[in-house]
């Protein structure tokens, strides 16, 4: 150790264990999810999973805790929760313990209105009949129709809805600057997609957790092929259109980098940031048999195929043939999808229940007898 480093007293500190992530959309959240389930089966911890056939907290609807599966009877002992669900600090606090650390993560509007078009493209109305992404920005409200507001969810400050806020509400600085306050004080932490790599180091250090807990695969990420050129015109437009997401993006931006300076450093934090990829480069070769994630129609097993959606190519990966049953063990767990992943541990925590029915192949059963 170096001499300053022995100067500074280290002062240990306990893993956080009861933490509420809020799944915000097309923010890296899926991988963020898959973070937080490996987390919470090295633990053996409870999560607060869907109800019944449910695959989200109840989302779109505003949360309440009966979407959780048996909470009549496990009540405020959930560990962690964080499957989609639009914020309601009320009854999200009848879920979890009273010393819940929460978190949740944004992404710049931009891109993410990008990524939302494209994903969404078949479902949501203001973007199923706009010919592509710069057309529905030139003049949006020509698509984005007020009756349709809850299926338009994803064409207008999605992030702002997710936290429990009205997507649709005026552009009033007073407004604003309110909820950016509700928000601040509601949660703890307010990661960057933009920054993920520093996002998952800062947030190792602010939980306590391991390097290895914080490793990740990219997960839900789509083939390049599938995105659209935004012009420089509809950029702008952004800003204004989905001006409240840009607002709260600008303001928890600020406030990420000043929680960066403030617990690690810029110096520490990249070389962290560098010993993450590195670690995570070990891991790719250690499980993947292509160095990287495949296209839809090259995943071979079927099961690891994460849910397709609108005019997007969702990437997976494939997984060297000949692991040993603890190494394929966690690179199965690092590559697993969402709706997987939250099936197989539904089923692992509530073994009495009908099992959730994905109309995917079902892979926790070969999991389970191994």
């Amino acid at each position: 150790k170096s001499h300053e480093e022995l100067l500074i007293p280290s002062t240990p500190c306990r893993a956080k264990t009861n933490v509420m992530f809020l799944k915000t959309h097309k923010t890296a959240s899926s991988t963020v999810l898959n973070i937080m389930f490996r987390f919470a089966e090295r633990y053996n911890l409870t999560i607060a999973l869907p109800a019944g056939q449910l695959v989200h907290l109840g989302y779109p609807k505003t949360f309440l805790a009966s979407f959780v599966e048996e909470f009549q009877v496990i009540g405020q002992n959930y560990n962690i929760m964080c499957n989609h669900l639009r914020f309601n600090p009320s009854e999200v606090q009848k879920v979890m313990a009273a010393n819940t650390f929460y978190f949740s993560i944004l992404r710049n509007p931009i891109p993410l209105l990008e990524s939302s078009y494209v994903y969404y493209k078949d479902s949501v109305p203001a973007f199923r009949i706009s010919k592509d992404v710069n057309e529905y920005l030139a003049s949006p409200m020509k698509y984005y129709h007020p009756e349709d507001y809850k299926q338009n969810i994803y064409a207008r400050n999605i992030m702002w809805f997710d936290f429990g806020y009205d997507n649709n509400a005026e552009n009033n600085k007073k407004y604003i600057q309110a909820v950016l306050k509700e928000i601040e004080q509601n949660f703890h932490l307010i990661l960057i997609a933009d920054y993920f790599d520093e996002s998952m180091i800062l947030l190792k250090h602010i939980l306590c957790w391991d390097l290895d807990d914080v490793i990740y695969f990219k997960l839900n990420s789509r083939s390049q092929d599938t995105v659209q050129t935004l012009t420089l015109k509809s950029k702008e437009q952004i800003k204004a259109w989905c001006s409240l997401d840009w607002k709260l993006y600008l303001h928890f931006n600020q406030s990420f980098w000043r929680r960066i300076e403030e617990t690690i450093g810029f110096e520490k934090l990249e070389k962290e940031v560098n010993h993450l990829r590195m670690r995570q480069k070990e891991l790719m070769e250690t499980c993947l048999s292509d160095q990287e994630a495949v296209g839809k129609d090259h995943i071979k097993n079927k099961a690891l195929l994460p849910f397709q959606s609108g005019a997007t190519d969702i990437l997976g990966y494939n997984l060297k043939q000949d692991l040993d049953n603890r190494t394929l063990r966690t690179c199965q767990k690092m590559v697993m999808p969402e709706l997987q992943y939250t099936s197989y541990l539904y089923a692992v925590q509530h073994p009495h229940k009908k099992r959730k029915q994905l109309g995917l192949p079902l892979l926790w059963t070969s999991f389970q007898e191994k």
